[in-house]
């Protein structure tokens, strides 16, 4: 089917699925309608008619079914209404028929709320086309628009990866990561919706400058080197790379152009100068960078709380939310546009801790190989006196749990920030949990094959 015919008819089956949400369904009716079009990941298309389908939810009763009570919490709580936890699902498993037994145990063992939403509306997919009760309708619908939107996001790997070639970091830093399409799945693990496409480039190239300043502060440069690049990066200005040795420079000119391009993008398209916030955000991640670089360099060994800190900026956590912020253009004001600098908001600190963590856990036998012992694994381990490498990670899962429980109260508290960051936060703790679920290091082993499940493989019809 040609790109004309498949958008005609997903426009057509877009009219039914409308019409049917219009209509007067029970309410069990419209939430199961409203939680298959979102498990199919094409519940964007509704959002006034299922905006209008969660008020009225919010005041119902379904406290004399299980299924319903269960079905209401999990839809408000997403759309950040303040709703509390009533049933114990774990409980009733034995009670249930077999298909949602099994829907039910996936979910207690890592639930729906944490999993990255792209590579669940793929899963899906495949799942509800099995079941004894689906809808042609709605089949055919997810199954267009998911081959779709993966054509988008080839279009767009293909733009970002002929912009990293164009700016030639690999082949003059030959230790540096070549990873764009791994780069670019973060972003679509972050932004899922398809209107985000400007957003998910802009926000890839950041990704992938990050991580070749990570190589050079973790496997290149001398410490006299980055307290040299650290300097410059404070300055800002094309004068500063005179002092730089010149692997450092195309590196810094690479970060210095690639951001006053996307701050001049950012004016023309929404007549706003976020140059000196998103400037300032690179100068406090590369300064993070050189913190940590003092500490292996002089054997210094940080506290727990004083590692977590600095590692939350390396990450890049902070970096691409507040890029996210001015990318996505979408209620900003003045009042939180002074939240794009220390101290940053705390869904911004807790999304990134768990980031880090989850890093940790995935990449910590390479660290370890080098040396740096400023990582939570062993760090928990001397602090809480472990004898064991698996306890603390244990300790680290149940910290990233606790983390998950303060990231939902914001979700329901968060007033000063707009809906799709905060959206954004998550899918960012969402998307590290796949990226690095590996005891290895993730950009070379078990990422690529979700990768090419997502951004490759298309369904067949």
């Amino acid at each position: 089917m040609d790109n004309n015919n498949c958008s005609k008819r997903i426009e057509e089956l877009q009219e039914n699925t409308r019409e049917a949400l219009q209509r007067a369904l029970d309410p069990v009716a419209a939430m199961e309608l409203i939680d298959t079009l979102q498990w199919l990941g094409i519940a964007y298309n509704y959002e006034q008619e299922i905006d209008l389908w969660l008020n009225k939810l919010s005041n119902w009763d379904a406290s004399d079914d299980l299924h319903a009570t269960a079905l209401r919490f999990r839809l408000l709580r997403n759309d950040g209404w303040p709703i509390s936890c009533e049933t114990h699902l774990r409980l009733s498993i034995s009670d249930m028929e077999q298909q949602l037994r099994r829907q039910v145990t996936r979910a207690l063992e890592l639930p729906r709320h944490l999993r990255m939403e792209r590579l669940e509306f793929r899963l899906y997919i495949d799942e509800y086309s099995m079941g004894s009760n689906f809808s042609p309708i709605l089949l055919e619908q997810a199954k267009l628009e998911y081959n779709k939107v993966q054509s988008l996001h080839q279009i767009e790997l293909a733009e970002l990866s002929g912009w990293w070639k164009q700016l030639g970091l690999v082949e003059k830093l030959s230790f540096a990561r070549d990873r764009p399409m791994e780069c670019y799945f973060w972003t679509v693990g972050i932004l899922p919706e398809p209107k985000y496409s400007r957003a998910r480039i802009e926000l890839a190239k950041t990704i992938a400058i990050l991580l070749v300043i990570d190589d050079i502060f973790d496997t290149y440069g001398s410490i006299n080197d980055l307290r040299l690049f650290n300097d410059a990066i404070q300055k800002w200005g094309l004068d500063a790379i005179e002092q730089l040795p010149e692997y450092m420079k195309i590196c810094y000119m690479a970060l210095y152009n690639t951001t006053n391009e996307i701050a001049y993008k950012i004016l023309k398209e929404q007549g706003r100068n976020v140059l000196p916030s998103v400037r300032r955000v690179w100068m406090n991640t590369i300064e993070a960078f050189m913190v940590e670089a003092n500490w292996f360099s002089s054997g210094h060994v940080p506290n727990l709380a004083n590692y977590l800190e600095n590692a939350i900026t390396t990450s890049g956590s902070y970096m691409a939310l507040v890029h996210i912020f001015f990318l996505l253009g979408e209620g900003i004001s003045h009042g939180n546009v002074k939240l794009m600098e220390k101290p940053y908001p705390k869904i911004f600190s807790r999304s990134g801790k768990i980031l880090r963590l989850w890093d940790d856990l995935g990449t910590s036998k390479e660290e370890q190989d080098r040396g740096d012992n400023a990582s939570s694994i062993p760090l928990f381990m001397r602090e809480k006196n472990l004898p064991f490498e698996d306890e603390a990670r244990e300790c680290i899962m149940q910290l990233i749990g606790n983390l998950w429980k303060e990231l939902n109260m914001e979700l329901i508290n968060s007033t000063s920030l707009p809906l799709p960051l905060i959206k954004a936060c998550f899918n960012m703790s969402r998307t590290s949990q796949v990226i690095y679920q590996h005891e290895e290091d993730s950009y070379s082993h078990g990422v690529d094959n979700f990768v090419k499940f997502l951004l490759l493989k298309p369904i067949g019809m």
